[in-house]
């Protein structure tokens, strides 16, 4: 059975890694870079802030501390425990895998972090802000974090999915007491926020690397 199932990973795997362009490249590897998600965690503060400081610091700890969360139980437990080669350390697919920029990760990619983080924050800011928008923006981010990584040739579909699951829970286990932090201290925290924030720190974060994609 699990022969099977790994079986039907690594020809789903294959399916979206073989699809590249030398743009798409390149726009695949500066998405799923960390400056990308501080470009748009740094734009999403700044226009919190229109709301006043505390909303926003308030709202960056809750989405660390999910994030911090989901890449502890993904990177520094389950990928150790687990020790599933990445697709770009198998022996196996050296001369078939389409490899970014000589990016290969690290050793072990089951479960990916990189969906573990970009679910848990999307989920969260989509249940503290109670809009359906927001989920639908947040999710649509995860995925494109989700496929560039299988693009990348660094993860497994199957990676991805158990990184998706952890990233869920991570999220729903920080919301929990948020939701009960809100109904105790309202006044102290935000409650619901303007979706057009969440759009426009994604849109600015695509704009510019969709731009930047172009020229390196």
């Amino acid at each position: 059975m699990i022969e099977f199932l790994n079986d039907i990973d690594a020809q789903a795997f294959g399916a979206i890694n073989v699809c590249h362009g030398v743009y798409v490249d390149n726009f695949m590897w500066l998405v799923t870079n960390r400056l990308a998600w501080a470009l748009m965690m740094g734009a999403l503060v700044l226009m919190l802030a229109r709301k006043g400081w505390r909303c926003a610091l308030l709202v960056l700890a809750a989405l660390v501390l999910t994030v911090l969360l989901a890449d502890q139980v993904s990177s520094s437990l389950i990928k150790h425990v687990v020790e599933r080669l990445r697709p770009s350390h198998n022996p196996s697919l050296a001369d078939t895998i389409h490899i970014v920029r000589h990016y290969h990760g690290g050793l072990y990619g089951f479960v990916s972090s990189h969906a573990a983080n970009s679910v848990a924050a999307g989920l969260l800011l989509g249940l503290m802000m109670r809009d359906r928008v927001v989920l639908t923006i947040m999710m649509c981010w995860a995925l494109l974090q989700c496929y560039s990584r299988v693009y990348l040739g660094v993860h497994y579909p199957g990676d991805i999915l158990g990184g998706l699951l952890v990233g869920a829970a991570a999220a729903v286990l920080v919301y929990v007491p948020w939701r009960w932090l809100s109904s105790r201290y309202a006044p102290l925290l935000p409650q619901r926020l303007d979706r057009h924030l969440v759009a426009g720190s994604v849109g600015l974060t695509l704009l510019v690397v969709g731009v930047a994609a172009i020229f390196i």
